[in-house]
């Protein structure tokens, strides 16, 4: 039988709604704290959230499942998903649960568990998580409001800045923070560092996270940088565990552009372990970074969508540099998932070493035409298994040999396809993906 609450980051879903309904999330609560209880015999969970107005009845019922088991919460309150996991690794506590949704919108909400190494947990591990929580869960009670306790935050935001060693004085930097999880910390921290800060997305209402702002939305931050002649400015999701840039230029920097700025300082610093350097990126990183990196000497290798599968190829092969196109870049030797405050600082890192600005620093990486189309379904089954589709992507990549590629997936997160073209034109981009995407919608929709 397939997983029914755990999909590849965490359990998400509606907040209110099963699987994210009160009577489940307190079972959550309660079959965490029987995994904590087997590993140490005091343990303490820490407990963060973003700015939805779910959050804290949701961390209220995980807190009180835990306490029914013997285990003690600590909340930090609102404080990003990196921040939790820094915090659960460098702290005395055998867990951290993050309750975010991300970027997606604000009546979703989420559960991501990470252990005391500060990494999520590994697949078998939730499997089991997830059998305790279903034999667990009944009628949950009216469980007591949490009050956040001020000092996390202040440690994570002090941890941050001592990986940077270098003075952003002189620099103009935009900021939106999706008024999200990164809205009281992302501007603290540059400031701190001694840039001129220009805040966007800073003023959270529980409603308006990700709302047309944020890393999925970087019109009003291109906007602004260029307004403003700004030096860069970045955009950071829900739980800024993302980030995307833009240049002075108004040019959007995704993740893949940064994944080329790093690799590029990491070899110039001979940071590398073993003959063959490589980055880690996922099957949706853009060919043109897969190109990019060869030209260097670079190897990039693909995984499965989901940091979490990034992480795990990063720490099987001892790469130094990983990440997603969407803006989830992870630095192993410094956080041990996505941080999208790390991920701004190391490309500013890398403007203030070399003096050169961040559309000198991509220059070179042709892009080629990608684009994403998300159908919609109502059942599960498997891709292969379908006729039409088939077709229609064998015919897509005999059109496009080697000059490009093409991707069908399920979502991990929602009930969607999701196909992705790549190719030399947009045009032709535009015909093929619309083609397989129709076949999808004839199986499935």
């Amino acid at each position: 039988m397939g997983r029914q609450l755990f999909g590849t980051d965490g359990i998400r879903g509606v907040a209110g709604e099963y699987p994210l309904d009160r009577d489940t999330v307190h079972a959550f609560g309660a079959a965490l704290g029987e995994w904590c209880r087997r590993r140490v015999p005091d343990p303490q969970v820490l407990l963060g959230m973003d700015t939805r107005e779910s959050g804290s009845w949701i961390a209220a019922q995980v807190a009180d499942g835990l306490r029914r088991q013997g285990v003690r919460a600590r909340f930090a309150g609102v404080i990003t998903t990196p921040g939790v996991a820094y915090l659960t690794r460098h702290g005395d506590f055998i867990a951290g649960v993050m309750i975010s949704a991300s970027h997606n919108p604000f009546a979703d909400n989420g559960l991501k568990v990470f252990d005391h190494s500060g990494y999520k947990l590994p697949d078998p591990e939730e499997e089991a998580l997830e059998d305790r929580i279903l034999a667990l869960r009944g009628p949950a009670p009216q469980a007591p409001t949490l009050s956040p306790e001020a000092q996390w935050d202040g440690q994570y935001i002090a941890y941050l800045a001592s990986t940077f060693p270098l003075s952003l004085a002189g620099l103009s930097i935009a900021l939106d923070c999706g008024h999200g999880a990164a809205a009281g910390l992302a501007p603290e921290l540059f400031e701190k560092l001694g840039a001129r800060v220009h805040k966007l997305g800073c003023a959270p209402d529980g409603r308006n996270i990700n709302l047309d702002c944020g890393a999925l939305h970087v019109d009003g931050l291109k906007e602004q940088v260029m307004k403003l002649r700004a030096d860069a400015g970045f955009a950071f999701d829900g739980d800024a565990d993302r980030c995307i840039a833009v240049a002075a230029s108004g040019r959007i920097i995704d993740g893949d552009h940064m994944l080329l700025v790093c690799a590029r300082r990491l070899l110039a610093a001979g940071r590398w372990n073993g003959s063959q350097p490589a980055v880690v990126a996922t099957v949706m990183s853009n060919l043109g970074l897969e190109k990019a990196l060869d030209a260097i000497g670079v190897q990039l290798l693909r995984t499965a969508v989901g940091d979490k599968y990034v992480l795990e190829e990063m720490r099987r092969t001892d790469s130094p540099l990983g990440g997603e196109q969407s803006g989830h870049l992870i630095f192993p030797r410094l956080a041990t998932t996505g941080d999208g405050l790390l991920t701004a600082l190391r490309v500013l890192e890398a403007m203030v070493e070399s003096g050169a600005s961040l559309d000198q620093l991509v220059a070179g990486m042709h892009v080629f035409p990608q684009k994403l189309v998300n159908v919609r379904v109502k059942e599960r089954k498997p891709l292969e298994e379908m006729p039409s589709l088939q077709r229609a992507i064998r015919d897509a990549e005999a059109v496009l040999k080697a000059d490009g590629r093409v991707l069908v997936r399920f979502s991990g997160t929602e009930p969607l396809v999701r196909v992705m073209v790549e190719g030399p034109a947009m045009e032709l981009v535009d015909r093929l993906c619309a083609a397989i995407a129709g076949a999808v919608g004839d199986e499935l929709a």
